[in-house]
């Protein structure tokens, strides 16, 4: 065999063995679609995310807080991508301290996220963590402090800009009250409470590995817990 005939033969070999494939060098990312959302065993989370995720954190937040929706606006995208790649796993814990009554805007608010996260039992529909976080990331950018808030009409239209199956969204844009969000917003001060007696504020993130609060102002805070 010539030496053009042996250069074919081995393109031929390499071509049959790797098949249309790309290689590519580190570790096997997840499947964003799969990253789950489940609401926590005490009941007043929302967490999203893998359970082998690296790095934990939990975000109190009121969806009336204008440094909240600061905080969406800065860093939800990214939220999003880490929860998507297994790097990281985020629990909401909503509170509702800026409502005058206990319907209010920010109840809504916390009672759709919860139904968002809740399967529809009839079609086995879900949202996923980084769907969810888009949603978050919705309500927060249409808050209207101090006023009533989205409809249920239009929070169950943005759950669906964000990509969450109709099935589930769809209980949102009945505007029941399923959840108990009083109860919740006690909880979860409790918590927050607990993590700082002193400015007792959201938007709070805490790191659940290392059990210290997070400092939000700085602009760099995700980016070095990321590589922490």
């Amino acid at each position: 065999m010539g030496r053009t005939g042996l250069l074919v033969a081995i393109v031929a070999a390499v071509l049959l063995t790797a098949g249309c494939t790309k290689q590519v060098s580190g570790v096997a990312q997840p499947d964003p679609a799969t990253a789950p959302v489940v609401i926590t065993e005490d009941g007043y989370g929302i967490r999203l995310g893998f359970d082998d995720a690296p790095v934990e954190v939990e975000i109190f937040t009121e969806p009336q807080c204008s440094h909240c929706a600061d905080l969406q606006a800065d860093f939800g995208d990214q939220l999003a991508s880490y929860v998507a790649t297994g790097q990281l796993a985020v629990t909401y814990r909503p509170l509702t301290f800026l409502d005058d009554e206990t319907d209010g805007h920010s109840a809504r608010v916390a009672n759709a996220m919860f139904q968002a996260a809740t399967p529809d039992s009839a079609e086995g529909a879900a949202a996923t963590g980084p769907q969810f976080q888009r949603f978050v990331e919705e309500l927060w950018a249409n808050q209207e402090p101090g006023g009533p808030g989205p409809s249920a009409e239009e929070m169950a239209d943005m759950a669906g800009r964000a990509g969450i199956p109709g099935a589930v969204s769809g209980r949102i844009s009945q505007g029941d009250m399923a959840f108990d969000t009083t109860g919740m917003s006690d909880t979860n001060y409790e918590f927050l409470y607990e993590i700082d007696p002193v400015d007792t504020g959201t938007p709070t993130v805490f790191d659940l590995v290392n059990g210290e609060k997070i400092d939000v102002y700085d602009n760099d805070w995700l980016s070095t817990l990321m590589s922490s």
